[in-house]
């Protein structure tokens, strides 16, 4: 293929024609789908009399064309492979057309497609040119009538977006029913799905005493698995009203469960479509993560009714408007529901290994890029993380009460409307009163931000002089970065009494915390009165998407993860702790000298341990290492072997030494109550399988019997899984392929914990792993075609660092292999399974040629758009 060209920002233009109302017609059929369209369009007032109707389309058979009943001849349009254009019509016209379309072929889950015989649609970003010719962009907004029509037997159940206003039966067989949705949206909102499905049901009051109908739909045998997500779902209308003031619009609200899916869920309006692995849930099946993972995406989705679909993005350029402020959003929601410290502590921690890493590599991006080849490789950690961690900038910066304020507004104004950043941060500037202007450069500017900061304590005085510098490096096409605005929460530690101290800045009062904003490439503060020598608490609660560099002596650290007020930061002193012992063990291995632990890290955790803080699951996050993905992000050259070998020595050596203390814990935390996934309950697993792992870690013959009762007792999937991956990752075959016997036969009927089976055996640290995934692949349950399979095997290996990194090369040209093959498959999901592949300048140099050479194979192979732009900018 050609080289694909880039769009960029700076080129928008409105769009010339918009459509007013959109009528469809699907007459399904999985080789042979018929899709007949009647468009109401009319030509802006600021186009030209002479301006060509330009509608997007891709592999479309068209069949039928007219304008205003008139059919036209070929010579009156042209269909290329990006779509159809018409050169002469009128100002305001009705434009019908009939394509033809085949399903079972689309095997990049774009546009219309077939998962286990059921007719369902994906069609963000730029999947509704799959389905009709269609000006297929987000700034055109129309309201939709659509008649499904299928087999009765086939595909029992029709839906499609908004109200139902009639069914009926037809001739031969066929069936029909009429959706309407009244709400003008762009096509990508649109969804259809058809089935064998089967519903539960249930119906929420909003506070204005409306009455909606919910309904889930699921295939028979999943109907067990779908109360939490129905929960989750009342919880989260609830919330957004309560929070935001934000009530449902429509008489229903459905949710659809999807097998084969590329992305977690799609909020179309009214008919949300969702990958089954974040909808279905059962004590049986799912892990506690995973039901917490169920109840954040259902309410994320739930929310895009609004912050995404009342109010939606005028462009893709535009797409963090909507992800960012709706991960914000459902971030709020579950810390709400569950623990707030841990639910920080855990969307920081993949936040610094995840979206750290992507800023410091090849396709570094701004949260608001500039210009992109293919849509969706820009749904991004960068565009969905980055951007909520700049809403909650935002709204710390103004207040609550001023952010609710804005958000109002934003929504007043611009409802039904495809708008801006600027639109966004305009009305919390309007309501605030602030001058948000140098904010704005966090949307513009790649790269994670670094913060060097040094602090004295004069004793004469009684101030703490505390000196900030900001630079953030440069990343690709931008150079020279300006300085951002940068809200740094902070308290001063008391050495002596523990406590936090007050605060006064420049002759203000603050209380014992606060926040401080630095804007210049350096500034000095200057606190007074501080009645004794301090350790600084900065960037508490993580207040800021930054590097924080603080000379902090091993001694300091131990303080603050015992004194410090700051939950978050209580978690992060010992982080920082751990690595500095971590940094150490890592230059012996290097150096082929003795590993020797530090017993100061020993000592802060058998006092974890003795004084434990009351939230059990905070503990359990203390108490848990920085993992090897983490620790390679701060690492100037990446040593796979040695991170492995430091962090398995820190692992094993605090087992040891904490043998009892670990042992103590595991047993106060056995429970035979009945599964709950409350906050109380997961705390509890949370802690007790933290410190089974460490009693595994040195195979204590005690820990290891625990561990195969636990296994064995299987009272719920949390145990059974955490019990699970401890033996198939120990070094005894004898506690592994029986236990991966038994799971796997047990659950070979169930998808997704057929998915945990896959991803335990290829995240073993064991070297034959390799030979494992070549095996599984072959397996009678694994398919290329099924994006979660793909996921949950070939992406869970590549994440294996210590395996898919080792020195023959054979990881590297394994996961090449199957780029190569899926590019033809699934370009979506082959551009996002690349990754790994792209960070090669990271790693020592003989691993650079063996990624950089993998890189220029599948560069040789006739790509994709989006494969073909992650590849180029790696090899850049």
């Amino acid at each position: 293929m050609s080289d694909p060209q880039p769009v960029y920002l700076s080129d928008y233009q409105p769009p010339a024609y918009r459509v007013t109302h959109t009528e469809l017609t699907f007459d399904l059929d999985p080789a042979a789908t018929r899709v007949k369209a009647r468009l109401h369009i009319e030509r802006q007032a600021t186009a030209s009399a002479d301006e060509p109707l330009k509608l997007d389309g891709e592999q479309l058979t068209l069949d039928a064309l007219l304008i205003d009943g008139n059919p036209l001849s070929g010579n009156d349009y042209q269909v290329s492979d990006e779509g159809l254009r018409i050169e002469q019509v009128p100002a305001r016209f009705t434009l019908e057309s009939e394509v033809q379309l085949s399903p079972k072929d689309n095997t990049a889950l774009e546009g219309l497609y077939q998962s286990n015989g059921m007719f369902c649609t994906q069609c963000e970003a730029e999947g509704f040119r799959r389905i009709t010719f269609y000006p297929d962009r987000p700034d055109v907004m129309s309201t939709f009538k659509v008649t499904v029509i299928g087999d009765r037997e086939r595909e029992p159940v029709l839906l499609a977006n908004g109200n139902p206003v009639e069914q009926g039966d037809l001739e031969n067989g066929r069936h029909f029913a009429i959706w309407e949705d009244p709400h003008p949206k762009p096509c990508y909102l649109f969804a259809l799905v058809a089935g064998d499905l089967h519903s539960v049901g249930d119906r929420f009051t909003t506070r204005s005493g409306r009455e909606v109908s919910l309904q889930l739909w699921v295939e028979q045998e999943n109907l067990a698995k779908t109360e939490h997500a129905m929960g989750s779902l009342k919880r989260a209308m609830a919330w957004d009203e309560q929070a935001y003031g934000r009530e449902y619009d429509l008489d229903l609200f459905m949710i659809v469960a999807v097998n084969d899916f590329n992305m977690g869920a799609m909020e179309n309006k009214g008919l949300n479509i969702f990958n089954s692995a974040a909808v279905l849930a059962h004590p049986d099946t799912a892990t506690d993560g995973a039901f917490q993972t169920v109840e954040g995406i259902v309410a994320h989705e739930y929310f895009h009714n609004w912050s995404g679909n009342r109010v939606t993005c005028r462009d893709w350029f535009q797409l963090s408007l909507k992800e960012g402020f709706t991960v914000f959003r459902d971030q709020c929601f579950s810390a709400e529901t569950n623990s707030a410290p841990v639910k920080r502590i855990q969307d920081v921690s993949f936040f610094r290994t995840a979206q750290f890493a992507e800023d410091a590599g090849p396709t570094a991006h701004p949260v608001r890029p500039d210009h992109y080849i293919e849509i969706t490789n820009f749904y991004t950690l960068t565009i969905y993380e980055k951007g909520a961690e700049i809403v909650r900038m935002l709204c710390n910066l103004v207040g609550w009460d001023a952010f609710r304020q804005g958000a109002d507004r934003y929504f007043a104004r611009f409802d039904g409307q495809a708008v801006t950043i600027e639109d966004f941060v305009d009305c919390m500037a309007e309501a605030s009163g602030l001058d948000l202007g140098q904010f704005m450069r966090w949307y513009s500017q790649a790269g994670t931000p670094e913060i060097d900061a040094h602090g004295e304590y004069d004793y004469a005085h009684g101030e703490y002089h505390l000196t900030l510098r900001q630079r953030t490096p440069a990343t690709p096409g931008q150079v020279d970065k300006e300085p951002l605005h940068i809200p740094i929460a902070m308290g001063l530690v008391g050495t002596k009494s523990g406590q936090d101290l007050a605060l006064t800045l420049d002759g203000n009062k603050l209380g014992k915390e606060t926040v401080i904003h630095l804007r210049e490439d350096e500034q000095t503060f200057v606190f007074t009165d501080v009645a004794e020598a301090p350790v600084p608490s900065l960037l508490r609660n993580f207040s800021a998407p930054v590097k924080l560099h603080f000379p902090y002596s091993r001694e300091d650290l131990a303080f603050l993860l015992t004194q410090d007020s700051d939950g978050f930061n209580r978690w992060d002193a010992g982080q920082r702790l751990a690595m500095l012992a971590l940094d150490d063990l890592i230059a012996a291995h290097r150096n082929g000298v003795e590993k020797v632990m530090d017993s100061r890290v020993v000592e802060a955790f058998r006092t974890l341990l003795a004084d434990a803080p009351a939230d059990k699951a905070v503990l359990a996050e203390m108490l848990t290492l920085p993992s090897e993905a983490y620790i390679a992000e701060q690492q100037p050259i990446v040593d796979v072997d040695a991170i492995h070998a430091a962090r398995e020595f820190v692992r094993q050596s605090l087992a040891m030494a904490l043998r009892d203390e670990f042992m103590a814990t595991f047993e106060a935390n056995r429970s035979s109550e009945p599964y709950a996934p409350t906050p109380e309950q997961i705390a509890q697993r949370s802690l007790k399988n933290v410190a089974l792992s460490y009693l595994m870690s040195i195979e204590d013959e005690q820990g290891v019997a625990l561990c195969e009762g636990q296994f064995a007792a299987n009272h719920n999937m949390t145990d059974v899984r955490h019990a699970l991956t401890l033996l198939v990752h120990s070094d005894r075959d004898d506690l592994a392929s029986p236990a991966l016997k038994t799971f796997g036969e047990k659950w070979a009927h169930d998808p997704l914990v057929m998915d945990q089976w896959f991803t335990i055996q290829v995240s073993r640290p064991q070297p034959e792993v390799i030979d494992r995934v070549k095996y599984l692949m072959a397996h009678p349950a694994f398919s290329l075609k099924n994006p979660n399979r793909v996921r949950a095997l070939i992406g869970a290996f590549a994440q294996n660092r210590v395996n898919f990194h080792r020195l023959d090369g054979q990881g590297y040209a394994l996961l090449a292999d199957v780029v190569i093959e899926l590019n033809q498959l699934n370009p979506e999901i082959a551009a996002r399974l690349i990754t790994p592949l792209t960070r090669w300048q990271r790693f020592d140099e003989t691993r650079q040629v063996l990624m950089r050479s993998e890189l220029e194979r599948i560069q040789r192979e006739p790509l994709s758009s989006n494969v073909y732009e992650v590849v180029e900018k790696a090899l850049a």
